[in-house]
Formats: structure tokens, C-alpha cells, sequence
């Protein structure tokens, strides 16, 4: 039963932010660049916290030094958001949801997302957590 609540919700939300849009123009027209978040095999994250609001649309880039394979996990706050594109080497993903981003090598990915829900959500590079490669979203 949660479940189906949950879609209905989802379901309430996203034609409310079509009206919203409608009405006011659309919310995906500009978006906030956060600060780049570097994976650094050396130090680990350059931002290990960011502060952000519901409603709002974001471009998260995150870059890679290569020297390591990162698999970047944020699976509760990709859950509590509405995920527009991914874009990698300035190819657009248009993805329905989202568990993580992987690195194989040197390069950039782009997140491009609008939180829905306040909390705190943990981001992470699998198996790196104790060196220096986890970080939180507040979502206000």
C-alpha cells in the first residue's frame, strides 16, 4: 500500500509542477550551478556538503582525475528528486530515475535535477566512504 501512495504522490507532484510551469514559465529554464564536486584519489571530495531547496533546479557537475574507477552513489537523493538529463562528453541522457554515476576514467558528468522532498542524503564514492569521499545534500 505505501507504494501505491507513494505514486500517487509522485503522480500529484509532477502535475502540480506542470501547472506551475504553465503558469509561471518553465522551472528547467536556468538553472543553479552548485560548486563542481571533484573526486580526488589524493583527498577525496572537493564539497562534502551542500545546502539546496525543493523546487528548485540544479546542474550538478561532478569530475573525475581518472586515477581511480568511482562508482558515485546518491540513491536517496536521486530518489527524492526529479532527475531532467544526465549529460556526458555533451551527450544528454533523459533518464527516469537514477542510482549513481560511474568514472571509468578522466571526465565530467552533469546532473541536472530539481529536489522534491527536505532531508539529508548521503552521496558516496562505493568503498571509499572512511577516505574522504562521502558527503551530504540538506535539502531545505
Amino acid at each position: 500500500m505505501p507504494e501505491i501512495a507513494r505514486s500517487i504522490s509522485v503522480a500529484l507532484l509532477l502535475v502540480s509542477l506542470a501547472t506551475t510551469a504553465s503558469a509561471e514559465g518553465d522551472p528547467t529554464r536556468r538553472a543553479d550551478r552548485l560548486e563542481p564536486l571533484v573526486l580526488d584519489a589524493v583527498s577525496g571530495f572537493s564539497v562534502t556538503r551542500y545546502e539546496v531547496e525543493t523546487g528548485v533546479y540544479y546542474r550538478w557537475r561532478i569530475a573525475s582525475d581518472g586515477l581511480e574507477e568511482y562508482k558515485l552513489l546518491a540513491p536517496e537523493l536521486f530518489k527524492e528528486s526529479w532527475i531532467d538529463q544526465v549529460v556526458i562528453e555533451e551527450k544528454e541522457v533523459k533518464p527516469f530515475g537514477l542510482h549513481a554515476v560511474e568514472f571509468d576514467d578522466e571526465g565530467e558528468i552533469d546532473i541536472w535535477f530539481i529536489p522534491q522532498r527536505p532531508g539529508e542524503y548521503s552521496y558516496y564514492v562505493e568503498g571509499l566512504e572512511t577516505q574522504g569521499f562521502s558527503g551530504v545534500f540538506v535539502v531545505k
